[in-house]
């Protein structure tokens, strides 16, 4: 059975940095993308970040510059540092993985972050 499991979500002011944390079980080298999507209320949930297993990356406009998405094999987690962070960065924020057989979806418990002015 395939988790993933965030951390790293909480209460900031506008400016400030967060790191968060998504966690795979078994080994991430199983999954050939690994995003972080967001979902604020009333919103639909639109990605943020991903990571090939080759490394690519690929963000949304909104967050360019500001968030970097990373991956370490060793310990089977991917992270997203946001920086410079913004009130209409508040959301819920998932992990997602597809495995590089089948291209099974997976996702996590999500992460509140949320960002006052």
């Amino acid at each position: 059975q395939v988790q993933l499991v965030e951390s790293g979500g909480g209460l900031v002011q506008a400016g400030e940095s967060l790191r968060l944390s998504c966690a795979v079980s078994g080994s991430i080298d199983s999954f050939r993308l690994v995003g972080w999507y967001r979902q604020a209320p009333g919103k639909l949930r639109e990605l943020v970040a991903s990571i090939t297993s080759g490394i690519s990356t690929n963000y949304a406009a909104s967050v360019k510059g500001r968030f970097t998405i990373s991956r370490e094999s060793a310990k089977s987690t991917v992270y997203l540092q946001m920086n410079s962070l913004k009130p209409e960065d508040t959301a819920v924020y998932y992990c997602n993985a597809v495995r590089r057989i089948g291209s099974i979806v997976y996702w996590g418990q999500g992460t509140q972050v949320t960002v006052s002015s």
